[in-house]
C-alpha cells in the first residue's frame, strides 16, 4: 500500500503546495493568499520555436510583487529541441531563483517533443544557464523513461510528475527515485480545490514542507 509522499500527502498541512497556470487560467490574488501553504507559482512561458503565453510576464511581476516563489515552463513540440531550449531562455530570461522546467506532456506522441529529443533540450538549458531543468511529465512517460534512459541526464532533472490520483503504488523508479512535485488536481480530478482559482488550475504537492520548499527553490542548482 501507498505510505507517505504517496499517499495524499497534500493532506499534512505543512505539505508546500505549487499551482501551475497559463494566460487562460483566471487567478484572484487575494483569494489566493487565503492558502498559506501556496508559496509557488510556475507558469507557462513558451511553445515551440515561436510561440509566447501571453499573460505570462503580467502574471509574473503580479506574483513577485506578492511574494510568490516563481518558475516558468516550456511546452515541447517535435523538432528542433536546441531551438526550442533557445526560445525559451531567450523569452524567459530566468534569474537564478527561478524555476525553468519542461512540459513533456506525452512522450509518444508524433506531435510532442520526444524522450530523445527532451534529452537534447534538457544539454541545451544546461549548457545555457548553467542547471538542469526540472522535467514535467506524466506515468506512462516517466515509466519509459525509467525502462529505456537510465544513466542519462533525466537522472539529472528533478521530476514533476503529473498523476490524477489520490494515492499511487506503482511509481517508476529506474530513473527517479521519487517526485519532487506531484501534479495531482485539476480539472480532470479536483482533489483540492484552491481558493481564488477554477478547478481548472493545476495543484501540485511538493514533496517536503514550506520550509524545505523554500530552502530548495529553484530545486537545481549549478551543481547539479
Amino acid at each position: 500500500m501507498p505510505t507517505g509522499e504517496f499517499d495524499r500527502p497534500w493532506t499534512n498541512p505543512d505539505t508546500a503546495l505549487v499551482i501551475d497556470a497559463f494566460a487562460d487560467n483566471t487567478i484572484v490574488w487575494d483569494k489566493l493568499q487565503t492558502e498559506r501553504r501556496v508559496v509557488a507559482i510556475i507558469h507557462k512561458s513558451t511553445i515551440g520555436t515561436t510561440r509566447i503565453d501571453s499573460g505570462y510576464f503580467a502574471r509574473k511581476a503580479e506574483a513577485k510583487q506578492r511574494g510568490y516563489l516563481w518558475g516558468s515552463y516550456h511546452w515541447g513540440l517535435t523538432g528542433e529541441p536546441e531551438a526550442q531550449a533557445d526560445h525559451y531562455i531567450d523569452t524567459v530570461k530566468p534569474e537564478a531563483g527561478e524555476l525553468i522546467s519542461l512540459d513533456l506532456e506525452d512522450a509518444t506522441s508524433d506531435e510532442l517533443m520526444d524522450a530523445a529529443e527532451a534529452l537534447r533540450f534538457i544539454k541545451r538549458v544546461k549548457e545555457r544557464t548553467g542547471r538542469f531543468p526540472v522535467l514535467y511529465t506524466n506515468h506512462a512517460s516517466a515509466k519509459l523513461i525509467s525502462a529505456n534512459f537510465r544513466n542519462t541526464d533525466f537522472a539529472r532533472t528533478p521530476l514533476w510528475y503529473a498523476r490524477f490520483r489520490s494515492s499511487v503504488s506503482d511509481f517508476p523508479t529506474g530513473v527517479w527515485p521519487t517526485y519532487s512535485l506531484w501534479q495531482f488536481s485539476s480539472e480532470i480530478l479536483v482533489q483540492l480545490p484552491i481558493p481564488g482559482t477554477r478547478p481548472d488550475i493545476d495543484v501540485n504537492v511538493f514533496n517536503g514542507t514550506i520550509a524545505q520548499l523554500k530552502a530548495k527553490w529553484p530545486l537545481t542548482s549549478s551543481s547539479a
